[in-house]
Protein backbone atom coordinates (compact mmCIF):
# COMPACT_ATOMS: atom_id res chain seq x y z
CA UNK A 1 0.00 0.00 0.00
CA UNK A 2 1.16 3.04 -0.88
CA UNK A 3 1.58 6.23 0.95
CA UNK A 4 -1.47 8.01 -0.12
CA UNK A 5 -3.41 4.95 0.22
CA UNK A 6 -2.21 4.67 3.93
CA UNK A 7 -3.34 8.16 4.62
CA UNK A 8 -6.89 7.36 3.08
CA UNK A 9 -7.34 4.21 4.84
CA UNK A 10 -6.12 6.11 8.22
CA UNK A 11 -9.27 8.43 7.30
CA UNK A 12 -11.74 5.42 6.81
CA UNK A 13 -10.39 4.09 9.97
CA UNK A 14 -11.03 6.83 12.13
CA UNK A 15 -14.37 7.74 10.07
CA UNK A 16 -15.60 4.33 10.99
CA UNK A 17 -15.77 5.23 14.54
CA UNK A 18 -19.22 7.14 14.31
CA UNK A 19 -20.74 3.79 13.45
CA UNK A 20 -22.60 2.17 16.04
CA UNK A 21 -24.96 -0.49 15.78
CA UNK A 22 -28.81 -0.11 14.67
CA UNK A 23 -27.76 2.91 12.46
CA UNK A 24 -28.26 2.91 8.74
CA UNK A 25 -25.06 3.97 6.95
CA UNK A 26 -24.93 5.41 3.02
CA UNK A 27 -21.92 3.83 2.16
CA UNK A 28 -20.03 6.10 -0.39
CA UNK A 29 -18.35 5.33 -4.18
CA UNK A 30 -14.52 5.54 -5.19
CA UNK A 31 -10.87 4.31 -4.12
CA UNK A 32 -11.35 5.81 -0.33
CA UNK A 33 -15.01 4.90 0.28
CA UNK A 34 -14.02 1.23 -0.90
CA UNK A 35 -11.68 1.10 2.24
CA UNK A 36 -14.23 2.00 4.59
CA UNK A 37 -16.67 -0.48 3.32
CA UNK A 38 -14.00 -3.18 3.73
CA UNK A 39 -13.54 -1.75 7.65
CA UNK A 40 -17.12 -1.92 8.04
CA UNK A 41 -17.30 -5.23 6.07
CA UNK A 42 -14.84 -6.52 9.15
CA UNK A 43 -16.93 -4.73 11.95
CA UNK A 44 -20.32 -6.22 10.68
CA UNK A 45 -18.09 -9.98 10.66
CA UNK A 46 -17.43 -9.15 14.33
CA UNK A 47 -20.88 -8.10 15.26
CA UNK A 48 -21.62 -4.88 14.25
CA UNK A 49 -25.38 -4.68 13.46
CA UNK A 50 -26.43 -1.63 10.67
CA UNK A 51 -28.06 -1.41 8.00
CA UNK A 52 -26.46 0.08 4.89
CA UNK A 53 -27.59 1.87 1.19
CA UNK A 54 -24.91 2.04 -1.21
CA UNK A 55 -24.49 5.13 -3.60
CA UNK A 56 -23.22 2.64 -6.51
CA UNK A 57 -23.82 -0.99 -8.06
CA UNK A 58 -19.98 -1.12 -6.97
CA UNK A 59 -20.53 -0.30 -3.67
CA UNK A 60 -23.30 -2.75 -3.91
CA UNK A 61 -20.89 -5.73 -5.26
CA UNK A 62 -18.60 -5.01 -2.15
CA UNK A 63 -20.74 -4.48 0.51
CA UNK A 64 -22.92 -7.76 -0.31
CA UNK A 65 -19.26 -9.58 -0.63
CA UNK A 66 -18.60 -7.88 2.66
CA UNK A 67 -21.83 -9.41 4.67
CA UNK A 68 -23.20 -5.52 5.60
CA UNK A 69 -27.28 -5.75 5.31
CA UNK A 70 -28.41 -3.42 2.60
CA UNK A 71 -31.67 -1.57 2.65
CA UNK A 72 -33.50 0.46 -0.41
CA UNK A 73 -35.68 3.63 0.70
CA UNK A 74 -38.31 2.21 0.39
CA UNK A 75 -37.52 0.27 3.58
CA UNK A 76 -36.06 3.22 5.29
CA UNK A 77 -36.32 6.91 3.54
CA UNK A 78 -34.10 8.61 6.48
CA UNK A 79 -30.49 7.57 6.61
CA UNK A 80 -28.28 8.33 9.85
CA UNK A 81 -24.99 8.86 8.69
CA UNK A 82 -22.97 8.55 5.01
CA UNK A 83 -19.45 8.02 4.58
CA UNK A 84 -17.69 8.85 1.37
CA UNK A 85 -14.97 10.13 -0.57
CA UNK A 86 -14.56 13.19 -2.32
CA UNK A 87 -12.54 14.33 -5.33
CA UNK A 88 -11.66 18.31 -4.05
CA UNK A 89 -12.55 19.52 -0.19
CA UNK A 90 -12.40 23.75 0.71
CA UNK A 91 -11.42 24.40 3.36
CA UNK A 92 -13.67 25.73 6.06
CA UNK A 93 -16.99 25.16 4.13
CA UNK A 94 -15.99 21.85 3.68
CA UNK A 95 -18.08 22.08 0.42
CA UNK A 96 -17.18 19.30 -2.31
CA UNK A 97 -16.42 18.60 -5.47
CA UNK A 98 -17.29 14.71 -6.46
CA UNK A 99 -18.13 12.21 -9.44
CA UNK A 100 -14.44 11.35 -10.23
CA UNK A 101 -16.18 7.90 -10.01
CA UNK A 102 -19.36 8.47 -12.21
CA UNK A 103 -21.79 8.24 -8.94
CA UNK A 104 -22.45 12.07 -8.24
CA UNK A 105 -26.12 11.49 -8.62
CA UNK A 106 -26.68 8.40 -6.15
CA UNK A 107 -24.24 10.12 -4.02
CA UNK A 108 -26.28 13.26 -3.46
CA UNK A 109 -29.38 11.77 -3.40
CA UNK A 110 -27.68 9.53 -0.59
CA UNK A 111 -26.39 12.77 1.21
CA UNK A 112 -28.67 14.50 1.25
CA UNK A 113 -31.28 12.06 2.73
CA UNK A 114 -28.18 11.51 5.86
CA UNK A 115 -28.72 13.55 9.24
CA UNK A 116 -24.83 13.35 9.08
CA UNK A 117 -22.86 13.70 5.95
CA UNK A 118 -18.82 12.64 6.56
CA UNK A 119 -16.28 12.99 3.95
CA UNK A 120 -12.63 11.15 3.89
CA UNK A 121 -9.92 11.09 1.91
CA UNK A 122 -6.23 12.44 1.90
CA UNK A 123 -4.54 15.73 2.49
CA UNK A 124 -3.96 16.11 -1.26
CA UNK A 125 -8.30 16.77 -1.58
CA UNK A 126 -8.18 19.94 0.77
CA UNK A 127 -8.24 22.97 -1.33
CA UNK A 128 -9.11 26.92 -0.30
CA UNK A 129 -11.33 27.03 -3.62
CA UNK A 130 -12.91 24.63 -5.43
CA UNK A 131 -11.93 24.44 -8.87
CA UNK A 132 -8.30 24.15 -10.33
CA UNK A 133 -7.47 20.83 -9.58
CA UNK A 134 -10.05 18.55 -10.48
CA UNK A 135 -12.92 18.56 -13.26
CA UNK A 136 -15.95 19.39 -12.48
CA UNK A 137 -18.02 16.49 -13.60
CA UNK A 138 -21.81 17.18 -14.22
CA UNK A 139 -24.51 14.24 -15.38
CA UNK A 140 -26.76 14.86 -18.38
CA UNK A 141 -28.97 13.00 -19.95
CA UNK A 142 -28.10 10.65 -23.02
CA UNK A 143 -30.59 12.53 -25.64
CA UNK A 144 -29.60 15.29 -27.34
CA UNK A 145 -26.26 15.35 -25.18
CA UNK A 146 -24.39 17.56 -28.14
CA UNK A 147 -27.03 20.39 -27.28
CA UNK A 148 -26.65 19.88 -23.41
CA UNK A 149 -23.03 20.17 -23.85
CA UNK A 150 -22.85 23.03 -26.02
CA UNK A 151 -25.04 25.06 -23.20
CA UNK A 152 -22.30 23.81 -20.92
CA UNK A 153 -19.24 25.33 -22.46
CA UNK A 154 -20.24 28.80 -21.94
CA UNK A 155 -19.81 28.20 -18.41
CA UNK A 156 -16.04 26.89 -19.14
CA UNK A 157 -12.62 27.01 -21.31
CA UNK A 158 -12.90 23.26 -21.82
CA UNK A 159 -15.80 20.88 -21.06
CA UNK A 160 -16.03 17.12 -22.92
CA UNK A 161 -17.76 13.66 -22.81
CA UNK A 162 -16.25 11.07 -20.23
CA UNK A 163 -15.62 7.52 -22.04
CA UNK A 164 -14.59 4.44 -21.23
CA UNK A 165 -11.83 2.33 -21.73
CA UNK A 166 -13.76 0.80 -24.55
CA UNK A 167 -13.96 4.42 -26.11
CA UNK A 168 -17.52 4.71 -25.78
CA UNK A 169 -19.50 7.02 -23.48
CA UNK A 170 -19.45 6.17 -19.85
CA UNK A 171 -22.83 5.05 -18.81
CA UNK A 172 -23.28 5.92 -14.88
CA UNK A 173 -25.37 3.49 -13.34
CA UNK A 174 -29.00 6.03 -14.18
CA UNK A 175 -28.32 5.53 -16.86
CA UNK A 176 -26.89 9.17 -18.21
CA UNK A 177 -23.50 10.44 -19.17
CA UNK A 178 -21.23 12.46 -17.70
CA UNK A 179 -19.50 16.23 -18.83
CA UNK A 180 -15.65 16.53 -17.36
CA UNK A 181 -15.44 20.13 -17.19
CA UNK A 182 -12.18 22.04 -16.41
CA UNK A 183 -12.68 25.04 -14.52
CA UNK A 184 -10.23 27.13 -12.20
CA UNK A 185 -10.84 28.48 -8.84
CA UNK A 186 -14.54 29.17 -7.97
CA UNK A 187 -15.64 32.36 -6.02
CA UNK A 188 -19.24 31.13 -5.70
CA UNK A 189 -19.58 27.69 -6.30
CA UNK A 190 -23.26 27.86 -5.13
CA UNK A 191 -24.46 30.42 -7.96
CA UNK A 192 -22.53 28.20 -10.61
CA UNK A 193 -24.47 25.11 -9.28
CA UNK A 194 -27.80 26.96 -9.74
CA UNK A 195 -27.02 28.04 -13.48
CA UNK A 196 -25.77 24.74 -13.96
CA UNK A 197 -28.99 22.86 -12.65
CA UNK A 198 -31.05 25.45 -14.76
CA UNK A 199 -29.70 23.84 -18.23
CA UNK A 200 -32.18 21.69 -20.01
CA UNK A 201 -31.03 18.24 -19.79
CA UNK A 202 -28.55 18.53 -16.83
CA UNK A 203 -29.59 15.74 -14.42
CA UNK A 204 -27.03 16.96 -11.68
CA UNK A 205 -24.02 19.14 -10.93
CA UNK A 206 -20.91 17.31 -8.58
CA UNK A 207 -20.98 20.47 -6.67
CA UNK A 208 -22.19 19.12 -3.23
CA UNK A 209 -22.60 23.14 -0.90
CA UNK A 210 -23.38 22.86 2.77
CA UNK A 211 -23.97 19.40 2.35
CA UNK A 212 -20.88 18.12 4.32
CA UNK A 213 -20.74 18.39 8.20
CA UNK A 214 -17.26 16.89 9.14
CA UNK A 215 -14.02 15.22 6.95
CA UNK A 216 -11.71 13.02 8.38
CA UNK A 217 -8.23 13.98 6.41
CA UNK A 218 -5.85 11.46 6.55
CA UNK A 219 -2.18 13.00 5.92
CA UNK A 220 1.70 13.07 6.92
CA UNK A 221 0.39 14.02 10.80
CA UNK A 222 -2.08 11.38 11.13
CA UNK A 223 -5.83 12.24 10.92
CA UNK A 224 -7.32 15.67 11.01
CA UNK A 225 -10.77 16.34 12.36
CA UNK A 226 -12.41 19.14 10.04
CA UNK A 227 -15.69 20.85 10.82
CA UNK A 228 -17.95 23.07 8.67
CA UNK A 229 -17.26 26.46 9.76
Amino acid sequence: MDQRSEWKLAAALAASQLVSDDMVIGLGTGSTASLLVSVLGDRVRRGLSILAIPTSETTRAQAEAEGIPLIGFGDRAHIDLTIDGADEIARGSLDLIKGGGGALLREKIVASASSVMVVIADSSKVVDKLGGKFPLPIEIVPFGWEATIEKISDHFDDAGLRHNLQGLPFVTDGGHYIVDCAMGEVADVAALERELRSIVGVVEVGLFVGIAQEAFIGGPDGVKRLRRE
